[in-house]
This record gives C-alpha cells, sequence and structure tokens, in this order.
C-alpha cells in the first residue's frame, strides 16, 4: 500500500491487541479470570485418575457431584464477571461463598488450588470499580471557559487600602483589638 492510499497501514494483530485491551480494561477481566480457573480444579479433581506405574489413584468420592456442581457454577460466575459486569458484586460474593463451600465438598477446595483462585477473583470482583472517563484538557478544547480558571478577586479601587478590614482574618479569632 502506498501512503496516499485510503487503506488501513495498521497490522491486524496490534489492531487486535487493542480491542482486546480496551475490552479487558472496561470488565473485571483478571477476578472472572481467576474465579474461572478456580472452578476447573474443584470440579476436576473429584474425577481424575492418576496413573503412577501400575498403580491407579482415584480421587472419586461421594461428594463428587457437589464438587462438579461447584466448579461448573465457579466458571459460570467466571463469564458473568466478563461478560454482565454490572452484577459483578453478586458474583464475587457468590464466588467466595462456593470457595469456602468447596473446602468441605470438594477435596479440600480442588487442593487449595481451587479454592484461592475462586477467593481472589471474587475478592478482584468486588473490589473492582469501572474507571471514570478523563477529562477533557484545554489542548481538546478550543477556547477554555472562563469560570475554570476559578474565582477572580475584585480590582482595588484608587486609593483603596484592602490590607486590614472588618473580614480580615486575625489571631484573635476574627476580631479587631479597636472593637
Amino acid at each position: 500500500m502506498s501512503a496516499e492510499s485510503p487503506g488501513q497501514n495498521e497490522h491486524y494483530i496490534r489492531v487486535l491487541k487493542r480491542r482486546f485491551r480496551d475490552w479487558r480494561g472496561t470488565r473485571p477481566f483478571w477476578a472472572g479470570l481467576l474465579t474461572l480457573l478456580g472452578g476447573i480444579p474443584i470440579a476436576y479433581f473429584p474425577y481424575a485418575s492418576l496413573q503412577l506405574g501400575q498403580m491407579t489413584l482415584s480421587m472419586a468420592t461421594t461428594a463428587g457431584a457437589g464438587s462438579l456442581i461447584i466448579g461448573v457454577l465457579l466458571v459460570t460466575l467466571g463469564l458473568t464477571m466478563w461478560f454482565h459486569q454490572i452484577v459483578r458484586v453478586f458474583a464475587g460474593v457468590a464466588a467466595i461463598l462456593l470457595a469456602l463451600i468447596s473446602i468441605p465438598v470438594a477435596n479440600f477446595g480442588g487442593f487449595v488450588m481451587g479454592f484461592l483462585l475462586a477467593m481472589i477473583g471474587g475478592a478482584l470482583s468486588i473490589a473492582w470499580a469501572p474507571g471514570k472517563p478523563a477529562k477533557p484538557t484545554e489542548t481538546d478544547t478550543e477556547a477554555p471557559d472562563a469560570d475554570a480558571a476559578g474565582p477572580t478577586l475584585p480590582e482595588p479601587r484608587a486609593g483603596e487600602d484592602l490590607t486590614m478590614t472588618d473580614t480580615t482574618a486575625h489571631a484573635n479569632g476574627g476580631r479587631n483589638s479597636a472593637g
């Protein structure tokens, strides 16, 4: 493309990275990611079977259904934090409660990994607040407002002394010693 063509000169990878950064900045992204990642070990470990040579180690418990429900709910809450950030406080409180419930139900909260991830994600979700748009600077506007400079003091009249008046604050509480 030449410099005179109206086409886009920017590489599409940069555009996608910028779009993702903008999307990530308008929602509790890290809270949702940690909550989502916290639900995976909680749901996975009760159904996992590890092979150690010829020995099979199975973590299946009677609470497997409960841990699966907790894990799926945590994943759902993580996605909710991303796509419906208006309910981030509810999702954060629910994630913290589910993480606490996962300790006795789901093998110590997915061997503490899922518990910690879900707790931190829930706390981040509660603490996140949307950013305020930046105020325009003087270079952004054509003419600055007259009120933006602040209040102006009256000019002294000819022959008027503004140093000592009845409204001047003194060390004795604003009262003149003469009065």
